[in-house]
């Protein structure tokens, strides 16, 4: 007859006797309950009740609803033991593991103090960044024009950080650019938010002065051309097609953005319904001849010589509009802020009907690679000092491809130092003033 086994030993035993804790799930439950700590650490501060909070929430009467809770299942005593023999075996281990590694309660509040201490800084140091960018950024001092603005021109040079600063306010804020649009190419990925129909519009102007966007352009004729427009003697089919949008009440709050429109702004001018405001920006101008370097194969003292033109064209023709300042510099070094700020000013100073929406950010992330920032240098750091200004402003030396005492290499210094003297005048504000006057090019 086979033996019988003992039923009543192992009713004896409990579900606890089953329960093993291995070395993977402690450190598990270890590092959770640690990090739990932590957090429990470091919101302490934070944390100011009171008897009348307690007893107001006392008061609160419990939902007419409660979920189904009244439906779970009680505990019975041997659940219940079964319960806490788990929890003090978690809790001697844990407190096994914290004995073998040395930890107690003074390194948990340490770490929580220095991790406060790190955010602290951090938050200090972007404050003194956006400080810093902002004092780049001034006020224009020509007086706001009074009166409702239906949009406004993006101005700035090519390859100055206009498309990224365009981008931002319509996909951030909300302004009208309408299509079709130029699309993405290798050297702008996110694209140019330029209407193909207006840039294609200033081509034309330009064509009939025998000039192009990168020749002859500072010898655009305004007048010229709008009396050649009058007499049929320039086709206006896609500039027809772009007045349709900006002079439709229904795109308004909207924004018109060609580099071009530093050229041929005084040309488009009467042709709009309403007077349009401008947002003005520019860019290193180093970094812009660069760029054009690498794009279109430009030697630096063509790209530096379109960049005095351009930037001295867009502040010349926008005279007597409503405008708004800022740089690609602000922009990378603090964009969400930047970016309101242009928002606030288009509609408090400028009369631009209020953006539809504001710019989070989300929206910033999005659309700006944050590596922009982290990886950009100041341009000519550790260079010579060639001059320093009367604001203070520092012009430092530069690499050339030419050797230095060719002719070549002076030439090109030249412009360089028109281009920069240009470029201190922009950060201090005395080339938007109505006497600023312009160094003569080379």
């Amino acid at each position: 007859m086979p033996k019988q086994r003992n039923r009543k030993g192992k009713l004896r035993l409990n579900f606890a006797s089953f329960i093993s804790f291995g070395v993977s799930s402690t450190i598990c439950a270890c590092c959770f309950l640690t990090f739990y700590l932590l957090l429990l650490a470091g919101l302490l501060p934070l944390l100011n009740f009171d008897n009348s909070v307690d007893s107001s929430i006392n008061q609160i009467p419990a939902p007419a609803e409660n979920h189904g809770l009244q439906n779970l299942p009680m505990l019975n005593e041997q659940e219940k033991q079964v319960i806490g023999s788990m929890a003090q075996n978690l809790k001697t281990k844990l407190q096994n593991l914290r004995n073998s590694r040395g930890m107690s309660d003074l390194h948990i509040k340490d770490a929580v103090m220095n991790e406060f201490q790190r955010l602290r800084h951090d938050k200090q140091k972007k404050k003194e960044l956006q400080k810093s960018a902002g004092a780049a950024v001034v006020q224009d001092p020509v007086p706001a024009v009074p009166g409702r603005s239906p949009g406004f021109l993006v101005v700035g040079m090519h390859r100055s950080g206009t498309s990224m600063l365009s981008g931002l306010l319509v996909n951030g804020c909300g302004y009208e650019v309408g299509g079709p649009l130029i699309g993405a190419k290798f050297d702008n990925e996110k694209g140019f938010f330029e209407r193909i129909d207006a840039v294609l519009q200033n081509d034309e102007f330009m064509k009939s002065q025998r000039i192009w966007w990168a020749s002859g352009v500072r010898n655009y004729d305004s007048d010229k051309a709008l009396a050649d427009l009058k007499a049929k003697k320039i086709p206006f089919q896609e500039g027809e097609k772009a007045l349709a949008f900006l002079n439709n009440p229904g795109n308004v709050p909207w924004l018109q953005k060609d580099p071009r429109m530093c050229i041929t702004l005084k040309t488009w001018l009467p042709l709009l319904n309403g007077k349009p405001s401008v947002l003005f920006t520019y860019r290193h101008p180093m970094e812009v001849a660069l760029s054009l370097q690498h794009r279109e194969k430009f030697q630096l003292e063509q790209g530096l010589r379109l960049w005095v033109i351009y930037n001295m064209r867009g502040v010349q023709n926008s005279q007597g509009l409503c405008r708004v300042l800022s740089s690609n510099d602000a922009i990378l070094a603090d964009p969400l802020g930047e970016v309101q700020r242009i928002a606030s000013d288009l509609t408090t100073k400028c009369g631009v009907p209020e953006a539809p929406r504001t710019i989070t950010q989300e929206d910033v992330d999005k659309f700006i690679d944050p590596n922009m920032q982290h990886g950009k240098k100041q341009m000519g750091e550790g260079k010579a000092i060639i001059e320093t200004m009367e604001d203070g402003c520092v012009i430092r030396d530069y690499d050339s491809d030419f050797m230095e005492d060719g002719p070549e290499k002076q030439h090109e210094r030249d412009v360089y130092m028109t281009a920069m003297r240009i470029h201190c005048a922009f950060k201090s504000g005395k080339a938007y003033e109505d006497d600023y006057e312009w160094p003569q090019l080379p």
